[in-house]
């Protein structure tokens, strides 16, 4: 298993991981594109994927521009194993060595997502969109969490 920096050529792989999950799942599939994935990728922030045998299993993304966390997801069958946790980790700790500023989330209710976000110490705040929980990470709730 490897976690590296997301590179453009990953961005098939990374389409195919985010609408293989069985949660949070896009009401139409087109509402994410290629184009989406490259501006969060290359000018809004950065992105990390998870391979193995040089297949992505998993990938996050966060945007600097909106201070949100973009992206998080596996391919259901690598779930539970610690894989969006790491992805999770490296994600935040490279967001808040670029600014030290609260960076926030949604997903949806009553979901693995949103157990998994609680438990790694993000904080409820409200609902947005079409109903979705918003979280939030502060820079001194993270280094106390990890």
């Amino acid at each position: 298993m490897t976690i590296r920096p997301a590179e453009l050529d990953d961005i098939k792989q990374i389409q195919l991981v985010r609408n293989s999950v069985t949660e949070n799942t896009l009401s139409n599939p087109n509402l994410v594109t290629d184009e989406d994935c490259v501006e969060f990728i290359t000018k809004r922030g950065k992105g990390w994927i998870c391979e193995i045998d040089n297949e992505i299993i998993g990938f996050s993304i966060v945007d600097l521009t909106d201070k949100n966390f973009w992206a998080l997801f596996l391919r259901p069958e690598f779930e539970k194993q610690g894989i969006g946790r790491k992805l999770h980790d490296i994600m935040l700790d490279w967001y808040f060595e670029q600014r030290q500023t609260n960076i926030w989330l949604g997903t949806s209710p009553k979901t693995r997502a949103e157990k998994f976000y609680q438990k790694a110490g993000w904080t409820k705040i409200c609902t947005h969109g079409k109903g979705e929980i918003k979280f939030e990470m502060t820079y001194e709730n993270w280094k106390k969490h990890c």
